[in-house]
């Protein structure tokens, strides 16, 4: 079952892919799409934790403000991205953040900068050249380079959900809270640029963005608390796979060979990072329960 959700999680985040590339298409503003983002979340999470007595503020606006100022500025360099980009090559761009995030350890990580996140910063820089080679137009680079920042803001989103829930921040405060700021965020952009008079075709793929963003944001969810981590990331990957699917069957763009590769050593890298980082967790639990163990026997 965990897998299961997940994949239908994955199938979901790659449909609010390509409805954001058609609410853009249809003439939707990014306010627009990031507003539809949001509310849906909002609504359902607050009706959520009053009907069960649940507080909503959290124990630490700063570790949220942090948190939430990289993943919606994430977000919003996403979804640009999506609107200008082949989708897979787009989806791809958006799932390097494992990459940065080994980056990260090999550069200031102390005992973590190893020979595996070196071998997964090569493949998957090797794989974001071979994805942005061959399906990307000179005009079409600002916004490969914006889907390249919004993976990177999502590493740093990712280390600031992880102090969250370090914290014993619980993950649905976590979500409601994002979403909060996603909403914020979309009607700053509204109060600058007004509402745009929408077509029945946006106002669907607008909707589409809302729901399969929500119902992807809940499966994920119940992925990661059904058993392991490693797996849920693991499959999580498998998003790249549909958005292609869905680039092909909608819009006509098959990746050549090289793309294919690029978007599999993307895949290959993220696995591996992810691989690394979990095991050494289990690592420092074990030795931490050890020590415990140790100081109790020793009492």
């Amino acid at each position: 079952m965990q897998s299961l959700w997940m994949l239908v999680a994955c199938a979901m985040f790659a449909i609010m892919g390509a409805c954001v590339k058609v609410s853009a298409d249809a003439g939707a503003s990014m306010a627009q799409i990031v507003l539809f983002r949001g509310v849906p979340s909002v609504l359902l999470l607050v009706f959520w934790a009053k009907s069960r007595g649940l507080r909503l503020a959290p124990q630490s606006w700063k570790l949220h403000i942090r948190r939430n100022v990289s993943g919606v500025s994430s977000m919003w360099l996403g979804f640009l991205a999506l609107a200008n980009l082949p989708l897979s090559t787009a989806v791809s761009l958006n799932y390097t953040a494992p990459l940065f995030i080994a980056c990260w350890m090999l550069a200031w990580g102390g005992t973590q900068r190893d020979p595996v996140r070196l071998i997964a910063v090569l493949l998957g820089f090797m794989g974001v050249i071979g994805v942005l080679r061959p399906s990307i137009t000179p005009d079409q680079w600002w916004a490969a380079m914006l889907g390249l920042c919004a993976g990177a803001l999502s590493a740093v989103a990712m280390m600031q959900v992880r102090a969250l829930g370090r914290s014993g921040e619980p993950e649905w405060r976590t979500v409601l809270l994002f979403s909060c700021f996603v909403v914020c965020s979309s009607l700053l952009g509204l109060l600058w640029e007004g509402w745009r008079e929408l077509s029945w075709r946006a106002w669907l793929a607008l909707l589409g963005v809302g729901l399969s963003g929500l119902f992807g944001q809940l499966t994920m969810t119940r992925a990661f608390g059904l058993g392991s981590a490693l797996l849920t990331a693991a499959l999580q990957y498998t998003t790249i796979i549909f958005a292609a699917l869905i680039g092909i069957a909608f819009w006509g763009d098959v990746p050549d060979w090289l793309a294919w590769a690029g978007m599999g050593l993307i895949i290959g890298s993220g696995l591996l990072s992810a691989w690394r980082t979990y095991s050494e967790d289990r690592i420092l639990r074990g030795q931490a329960a050890a020590q415990e163990q140790a100081s109790v026997k020793e009492a």
